[in-house]
């Protein structure tokens, strides 16, 4: 992932960690719907079509419900009511989560050959008592690419100190930041990278492949379901945000050879595109049983689109 420049990166960390969304739960298949579907539209999304699309992915209509009364309660939706039709917008704050979101996205997975072997550096200490604000630090530090070498030293291999600093001192705590190589007479017996766990990194990515090469399979069949194109693409859009939030983007010369990360973000790319056309469809179909003419606002969108978005 490239830099965001002064305070980039430290604004999508706390945009995103903000929502506060698990994998998989109602609240973030509504952030994926909205984002992929409806960012960009004039009107609200009526509340019937967003009951019955969560309900594609085995969400009931009592649990739909109640998230997005929790999501206009946390300031992520605004409600609002015409008649009997209730229908939700995304708030201007969750309009800057997508919108980092896309960025992240878009500029994760990218060449990393030009690597000059500068590792960003924070030191810190919290109290062991301090529980919340530990997960707290962690989290924010992981979200920018940090990992912890030992246990308050935590590094990256980007342009992002000052940012982890940033941070840091968000929530209180006091913290130095270097700017470091790894000496060449030195023989490390932890190299950083091994701050990673490779292994998992990788096993992630092929999951996401096979995750992949699955939902491909449906494009093979003539009967297609759109219902499950639109379950495909938002779980595949799920798997690799949370890839994109894990992996600091590890540069080429630190990675073993045959890294299946260019491999997965290809066919990433080209298999959330390659289901956009049946899950819209889908989509349409359901919010023109609330209103036919809004219809034509559900957008489709292909990551390349968001490149606009971000600019």
């Amino acid at each position: 992932m490239t830099s965001g420049g002064e305070g980039g990166d430290s604004r999508r960390a706390r945009g995103l960690r903000v929502a506060g969304t698990r994998r998989g739960s109602p609240p973030s298949l509504l952030l994926m719907l909205f984002g992929d579907y409806w960012l960009e539209s004039p009107g609200g999304f009526p509340s019937a079509a967003l009951v019955s699309l969560l309900g594609d992915f085995g969400v009931n209509d009592a649990a739909a419900r109640a998230a997005l009364s929790r999501m206009v309660k946390r300031g992520l939706l605004k409600s609002s009511k015409a008649g009997r039709t209730t229908s939700y917008r995304t708030s201007r704050r969750t309009q800057q989560i997508l919108t980092d979101a896309s960025r992240r996205i878009i500029d994760f997975g990218g060449p990393t050959d030009d690597w000059a072997g500068v590792w960003s550096v924070v030191a810190f200490s919290i109290p062991e008592n301090s529980r919340s604000l530990r997960v707290a630090a962690r989290n924010r530090l992981g979200w920018l690419g940090f990992a912890p070498l030992y246990d308050e030293v935590w590094i990256c291999p980007h342009d992002r100190h000052e940012d982890a600093v940033r941070e840091l001192v968000a929530l209180g705590v006091e913290a130095t930041a270097l700017q470091a190589t790894v000496a060449d007479s030195a023989s490390p017996t932890r190299l950083p990278q091994n701050a990673w766990n490779l292994e998992q990194l990788a096993q992630a990515y092929h999951d996401v492949i096979e995750q992949t090469t699955l939902a491909r399979e449906l494009l093979t069949h003539a009967d297609a379901s759109p219902v499950s194109a639109l379950v495909q693409r938002t779980r595949l859009l799920e798997a690799w945000l949370d890839l994109a939030s894990g992996d600091p983007n590890l540069p080429a010369a630190l990675l073993p050879p045959d890294w299946p990360r260019e491999r997965a973000r290809d066919l990433f790319l080209e298999t959330h595109d390659a289901l956009g056309d049946l899950a819209t469809a889908h989509v349409r179909s359901v919010v023109a049983r609330s209103d036919p003419a809004l219809a034509a606002s559900v957008e489709r969108r292909a990551v390349s689109d968001w490149t606009r978005l971000v600019a």
